[in-house]
């Protein structure tokens, strides 16, 4: 009789033991649907009520803003950097996110100022709006609900936009810089706002859209075709040596916006801006050629980052740039499940960026048809010697 109970509880135990690791071969296997669908707000956008909309007269409706934007100094940095951010906010309840989000607030100071901003400080004004962006989850699924959320972002960005030319721009060279979902924003933006504005794109120094898909055959802009030239786009997205799936899901699962302001699947390769050779080419880029990289994540707000150089190389394979690994383990996704799907905590670009924008900058002011901005008459009592941005 007790070996009989015995046999029964070892049996029992056994089948326990089967039914978790049954379990947690599920949960692997479809962890990320799991989480996923744990991101889906569940309700229809159309009957979606999003939070209030940024009035961009306020402080408060700017991520980085110069501490006196008016006053006009002679070592401030001659142009103006518009600053078009990335998915922060993680979704759940929202389709589109509050602007006062503390966790996406952490996130861009920590991560996404030091590491995609910087490149641009010493070029440049920084203007960054906060915006009603699409949830991380619109970035994860083509369902048109998400496409409508984030047609619903770029009305903010497109207000900030024409807010910060009427208030702050005064007719100084502008960067625009826009990452992942920004960037997506950012080339609608080039397409209306800039491309149709002679004025105003004869004052373009460069538009840099990283992590960016648009149409090669068909982009918003002139692209970049030599290093150092002004008034172009710079577009790319990216992929590791071997991650031959990732470099597909690009082609196959990128949006871009038609002439009808809808977004639709690209239907052709991407243009490829090659940022260590400064144009888009398909000719290969050694490491040599690398400028430096950076984890700035965590960085304090205005200290400049260590750069690593030769870290990686780089090359165009239908539209998409193909980087090597790089060589420091500086450089590895870290956090959540959901902070390592957003713009990954370093920069494999920095330096390159950096000294492309300085360079095209430096080419549009030494153009003697170039018109110089007016300077705006501000009564101040101090003048500060160089903007100071600080990020909220």
């Amino acid at each position: 009789m007790l070996d009989r109970s015995r046999r029964t509880k070892i049996w029992l135990a056994l089948a326990g033991a089967l039914v978790l690791a049954i379990v947690a071969t599920g949960v692997l296997v479809w962890r990320d649907d799991i989480l996923r669908t744990g991101l889906d707000p569940k309700v229809p956008f159309q009957t979606y009520d999003p939070p209030p909309a940024p009035d961009y007269s306020d402080r408060a409706a700017w991520r980085l803003l110069p501490t006196d934007p008016l006053t006009w100094s002679d070592e401030a940095p001659p142009a103006d950097v518009f600053f078009v951010g990335p998915t922060l906010y993680d979704g759940g309840r929202h389709w589109n996110a509050p602007i006062d989000d503390a966790r996406a607030d952490r996130f861009f100071r920590r991560t996404v100022g030091p590491n995609y901003v910087g490149p641009f400080v010493e070029a440049g004004r920084v203007f960054a709006p906060r915006y009603r962006q699409g949830s991380l989850y619109t970035m994860l699924t083509l369902r048109d609900d998400a496409r409508e959320a984030r047609r619903f972002a770029y009305e903010d960005v497109r207000r900030a936009f024409r807010h910060y030319l009427a208030a702050y721009n005064s007719g100084r060279p502008l960067i625009l810089v826009g990452v992942e979902q920004g960037g997506v924003l950012a080339s609608r933006l080039l397409a209306e706002e800039i491309a149709g504005d002679p004025e105003l794109a004869r004052r373009l120094v460069a538009a840099y859209l990283v992590e960016t898909a648009v149409e090669a055959q068909s982009p918003p802009f002139t692209p970049c075709v030599a290093a150092a030239e002004p008034g172009c786009l710079a577009a790319w997205v990216a992929a590791y040596e071997g991650e031959r799936d990732r470099a597909q899901n690009l082609r196959d699962r990128s949006l871009v916006w038609n002439g009808q302001g809808e977004l639709t699947n690209l239907s052709g390769p991407p243009l490829c801006f090659n940022p260590l050779l400064g144009r888009v080419s398909q000719e290969a880029a050694p490491a040599r050629l690398a400028k430096g990289a950076t984890n700035a994540t965590g960085l304090e707000w205005g200290a400049r980052p260590a750069l690593q150089t030769r870290q990686v190389s780089a090359k165009c394979e239908r539209g998409v740039l193909m980087v090597s690994r790089p060589r420091s383990a500086a450089f590895k996704r870290a956090g959540s499940w959901a902070d390592r799907r957003k713009v990954p905590g370093y920069n494999l670009f920095y330096g390159d960026l950096e000294a492309d924008a300085e360079a095209r900058l430096a080419t549009l002011l030494a153009d003697p048809n170039f018109p110089r901005a007016a300077r705006p008459i501000v009564e101040t009592a101090e003048v500060p010697r160089a903007p100071v941005h600080r990020i909220d």
